[in-house]
């Protein structure tokens, strides 16, 4: 069984694998040159970047390959896997060998998604080591309008464990769809779609529910404010919130609201636009710093504080093995649902 299984999908294996090993050679090789530039340039190593062509291009190209792993197993090696058989009859000649189904389907799932997750594995650690310069930087204090924290989802989830938690689900979910719907086709569709949505959807409605963020009340000030929204036309628009830094280097933000001195959602008073410069584009004089110091101190006075809830920098482990520890389970989950369906309503 185990022959005919990597009979059955070597092809589609060498293929994601020739990719994911070149790869992984090319970030190996060039990884040291990396890090000997970020402990040679120190707090110089993100600007030097913008004077590079490969390097921002790895960067970039891991990160892109970490994201289009899991769907295309998902779509290419979860959904044919029993989709094909069940399509063109075949499953029908191994059960009449004494091989039982239960055995059919733990040798393909094992094999099979095993090796999704090997090889996986063996790219999200060729890329996570090879940008830690990087990550690192970012996470001192180095300014950059490029490379982001790891933190923050479009980064997390091409870093760590978190890609591998992926590819099990999305394989898992390609067999059971398989399993449903029994046509290879639509099964891949279907399934290449759940599992970019899922990707899509995860980092706003499941990952700020992994773990308690810290919550935190801020006093606005001329020193923290990161950003003003801005609304309506003319030469005196609305302010109509305000973002405050956090303080914590390389943490991922969540919310950012304005509460009144009772702790509830505020709406600012129109003599908040005294804080703000002036737009890009207004005619009116800028507002002067003594202004908006004393705009500031009134904001304060009256009781507004910025409420706001964010993941610091060191829970990105425990945010990564709780992010991965949910889709493995789902997987299992959907793997005994496929032992189930096959038991149940194949014939």
């Amino acid at each position: 069984m185990i022959w005919l299984t990597w009979r059955q999908f070597r092809i589609q294996f060498l293929v994601v694998a020739a990719v994911i090993l070149a790869t992984a050679v090319f970030l190996a090789v060039t990884g040291p040159n990396l890090l000997d530039d970020y402990h040679r340039l120190t707090t110089n190593f993100i600007q030097s970047l913008g004077y590079e062509r490969l390097n921002p291009i790895l960067y970039r190209v891991g990160q892109l390959l970490l994201y289009a792993v899991p769907p295309v197993i998902g779509a290419f090696w979860g959904a044919p896997l029993i989709a094909r058989e069940l399509e063109t009859g075949t499953h029908r000649l191994v059960w009449s060998q004494s091989i039982s189904r239960w055995r059919w389907l733990a040798t393909k799932l094992g094999v099979t998604g095993l090796t999704a997750m090997g090889i996986t594995g063996l790219l999200s650690l060729a890329v996570t080591w090879w940008s830690d310069p990087i990550d690192d930087a970012i996470n001192a204090g180095q300014d950059s309008n490029s490379y982001l924290p790891r933190l923050f989802p479009p980064v997390f989830a091409a870093r760590g464990l978190v890609p591998v938690g992926y590819t099990a689900f999305a394989f898992a979910l390609g067999v059971a769809v398989g399993l449903v719907v029994r046509r290879t086709l639509v099964a891949l569709a279907i399934t290449l779609a759940a599992v970019i949505l899922v990707q899509a959807l995860t980092p706003s409605f499941v990952r700020p529910h992994l773990l308690a963020p810290t919550d935190q009340y801020v006093v606005a000030s001329a020193e923290n404010i990161r950003g003003f929204g801005l609304s309506g036309d003319g030469p005196n628009p609305q302010v109509t919130m305000m973002e405050v830094a956090t303080g914590s280097v390389g943490a991922w933000k969540l919310s950012d609201k304005t509460v009144d001195k009772s702790g509830e959602a505020a709406k600012l008073p129109s003599w908040v636009t005294a804080c703000a410069p002036a737009p890009p584009g207004m005619t009116q004089q800028p507002t002067s710093t003594a202004d908006r110091t004393a705009c500031f101190q009134r904001l304060s006075d009256e009781g507004y504080r910025q409420h706001v809830r964010y993941f610091t920098a060191n829970t990105f482990w425990a945010l990564q093995w709780r992010e991965f520890g949910l889709f493995l389970g789902l997987a299992l989950l959907l793997c005994g649902f496929s032992f189930w369906r096959i038991r149940r309503d194949l014939s």
